[in-house]
């Protein structure tokens, strides 16, 4: 515990880089002033011997930190996610995170049978801060249900965790220590850290993609019944607004699926809508992103996509074509044969003799291969006669 508070005091007293308020009033754009650095922890106890714990960090939607469970330190996912902390600083916050995680673990399999925890089971604790009130948030789940907060002053049991949310509490509210260490953490230490983020990391903070949309059919609803559903991809900040629309009326049975990541850190989302296969024409979906303000992307419900009918307008002029180029050929054919009488077709007589019919043979494949030659010549004329 003293070396927890020497860290602890390391944090909170860094000598000449005390200056929080003027870090926080260095970077202060409208737009970024709700974004909230969060520290996630989710910690899997198989038993009472064997447990695993995995931790990240986020500014806002964007990962800038993990946690390396092997090796027990912090990794720096961004060039810019060291904020304005110095090397000292770092180094006794990895040092704090490494005995926090331990003694985590430790303090959880001690007391799983005093508070009734069943194996197996997971914790997950979310803790961070904003820079807008209320500034700090410590939030804790278990088996992904609420369980508990940390209000600032006092624990507090989530309203329906029970008894059990109610006995930890209760424990831990007695440790007063830990909610001094936890107040100036998450009151005065994450936010210079968050400061510090949002003024290193300004221009990918500042990122806007604008997202691509395109409408397809999923799987029927049920007989006479169509799902339409609109995918818009590509796009970033998250923050996105998507409908389905008929003229400016939303369509309130539009269905939004989660906001999931892509690779390149842009995000992904769909909306489907359920309707008679009848009412489907008319039906369009709008898309409003911060990176298009103004120009909302629009898509309309056609039937059929842009691509097959792109791919059908194709074949069509391709057969127009073959047909104008094969008339013209046989046009141009009969004029010749009109001019000039059509040359007999080679007779073979059969002999009897072996050395007669191997001579035939030969004699014949000679001819059609002088024949085949030249109807490639007679084709090949007419294409440049017409180019």
């Amino acid at each position: 515990m003293l070396l927890l508070f020497l860290l602890f005091e390391g944090l909170c007293c860094p000598g000449e880089n005390t200056a929080a308020p003027q870090a926080l009033q260095s970077y202060h754009p409208a737009a970024e002033e709700s974004l909230s650095f969060r520290m996630l922890q989710t910690s899997s106890f198989a038993n009472h011997s064997w447990a695993h714990s995995e931790g990240s960090g986020w500014l806002g939607d964007l990962q800038t930190h993990g946690w390396d469970t092997v090796m027990g330190t912090i990794r720096f996912l961004k060039p810019w996610s060291h904020g304005n902390f110095s090397k000292q600083e770092l180094k006794n916050l990895q040092s704090l995170f490494q005995l926090y995680f331990h003694g985590f673990i430790w303090i959880v399999q001690a007391s799983a049978g005093q508070f009734q925890l069943e194996y197996p089971f997971e914790i997950q604790v979310l803790a961070g801060c904003r820079m807008n009130a209320p500034q700090i948030f410590l939030n804790m789940a278990y088996q992904g249900s609420d369980f508990l907060s940390f209000q600032g002053i006092s624990w507090e049991p989530s309203p329906g965790a029970g008894i059990r949310a109610q006995n930890v509490c209760k424990v831990l509210n007695r440790y007063l220590d830990i909610k001094e260490i936890l107040q100036s953490l998450l009151g005065h230490t994450c936010p210079r850290f968050l400061a510090g983020l949002m003024e290193a990391g300004e221009s990918e903070l500042k990122r806007k993609v604008k997202p691509e949309a395109w409408l397809s059919r999923g799987p029927s609803p049920g007989p006479g019944r169509l799902q339409l559903v609109c995918h818009v991809s590509g796009f970033y900040p998250k923050p996105v607004w998507v409908m389905w629309m008929r003229g400016e009326q939303e369509q309130r049975g539009t269905q939004r699926g989660d906001v999931l990541p892509n690779a390149d850190e842009t995000w992904y989302l769909r909306a489907t809508l359920d309707v008679a296969a009848g009412e489907a024409a008319g039906l369009s979906c709008r898309v409003k992103h911060s990176s298009i303000e103004g120009h909302d992307l629009i898509i309309h419900w056609g039937g059929y996509s842009i691509f097959l009918i792109l791919i059908c307008l194709t074949v069509i002029v391709n057969l127009v074509i073959l047909i104008v180029v094969d008339l013209r050929l046989k046009k141009q054919s009969s004029n010749k044969n009109v001019l000039s009488p059509r040359a007999p077709s080679p007779v073979f007589s059969m002999g009897a003799n072996t050395q007669d019919t191997n001579n035939s043979r030969h004699h014949f494949c000679l001819v059609q291969v002088s024949w085949i030659k030249n109807r490639f010549l007679k084709w090949k004329t007419r294409l440049n006669q017409l180019s």
